[in-house]
């Protein structure tokens, strides 16, 4: 662990530090070329899955206001819409037909990833009695993830002085830095919807651990996990009119209250958690036994404590049919964000390669 100039103590179990006191990458650092030849290694007959939903699913904004469907235009040239536009329009002589549009995108509608600039914590890292809003490596609110605002305890707002005459958002951990490492290497299917179908379990420790007996899935340090529910799938068939309650009551989810499950992630060394569902944990969590606590507290120890990144809405369907009656359950990952600057989350399109 080198020494760091933000911070004197790091969160009990987390990884800050051990990359360098500079570190933007978290676990992606274990995708070495080792891990990626043990990827290419599971390539045995070339064939490949998209894993990503149409981005303009789930459909409206009823599983999250705060998130709004795409919305695509035609760019405009001299006021005309540029979708087949002749170009004889300027040039006579001119034989080509153009189209170019433009899209309005909030970046964790659909298939998308959390970097580790998406969630935080308040944690007291120089040890004077006095917690701050930090992110991974210590990385703060305010100043390294920079909105126009700086929020107090009760949410009022002052205006930040760290946004002025600079771009806002992650000036530290953004996507870009997980699209520069190209984010490819081996992955490994978690099927809970073989194991529990639609029963809407929470699914603990023990319950992963027969999963994984059970399916012969073995997790090594630097691997990328996925996780079948089957939520996205249901998606799918409602057909951009998403009912909440049928989607969480009946698909599978991550206990993140469950400290023996959330240590199973620090000791395997996943890279990430990429699922079909929601939240990749159970959202809301279970209640807090604490007098303070994480509201989603698989975020708080992936990306806050770990560095390990999450994947939200991927689309496994395919893949996990194929894996299952291949006898398989390792594949070539390849799934890089957008390079974005700045931008804390992304669309994905990943690809899966057997």
């Amino acid at each position: 662990m080198a020494d760091n100039p933000r911070w004197k103590r790091r969160p009990p179990g987390s990884t800050w530090g051990d990359w360098g006191p500079d570190d933007q990458l978290g676990r992606l650092n274990l995708v070495t070329p080792e891990k990626v030849l043990q990827g290419i290694a599971e390539v045995k007959v070339g064939k490949t899955f998209c894993l990503s939903l149409p981005l303009d699913y789930p459909g409206g904004s009823i599983i999250n206001p705060r998130r709004r469907p795409p919305v695509l235009k035609p760019n405009l040239r001299e006021g005309k819409p540029i979708m087949g536009l002749p170009l004889r329009c300027y040039d006579p002589t001119a034989l080509d037909v153009v189209s170019d549009d433009v899209v309005e995108l909030t970046l964790q509608y659909s298939t998308q990833w959390d970097s580790l600039a998406h969630v935080g914590m308040y944690f007291d890292a120089d040890g004077d009695g006095v917690p701050e809003d930090l992110f991974y490596n210590g990385f703060k609110a305010g100043a390294d993830i920079v909105g126009p605002e700086i929020y107090d305890a009760k949410g009022t707002a002052s205006p930040n002085p760290a946004a002025a005459g600079s771009p806002l958002g992650a000036r530290h951990l953004g996507v870009e830095n997980m699209a520069v490492s190209c984010v490819q290497g081996r992955a490994v299917m978690i099927d809970l919807l073989a194991n529990f179908g639609r029963s809407g379990k929470i699914v603990n420790y023990e319950d992963l651990m027969t999963v994984l007996e059970k399916d012969k899935v073995v997790v090594e340090p630097g691997d990328f996990v996925c996780i079948r529910t089957g939520f996205a799938e249901l998606l799918l068939e409602m057909k951009k009119q998403p009912d909440p309650q049928v989607l969480f009551g009946t698909t599978s989810a991550l206990d993140g209250r469950d400290d023996r499950l959330l240590q199973w992630v620090t000791d395997c060394g996943a890279v990430a958690l990429l699922a079909d569902n929601y939240a990749v944990e159970a959202a809301p969590a279970r209640p807090c036994a604490d007098d303070y606590c994480a509201t989603l507290p698989l975020h708080n120890h992936c990306l806050f404590k770990l560095g390990c990144y999450l994947g939200e809405m991927w689309y496994h369907t395919e893949l996990a049919d194929w894996l299952r009656a291949n006898g398989r359950n390792r594949f070539l990952l390849t799934a890089p964000p957008l390079r974005l600057p700045g931008a804390v989350g992304s669309p994905a399109t990943p690809v899966a390669t057997v």
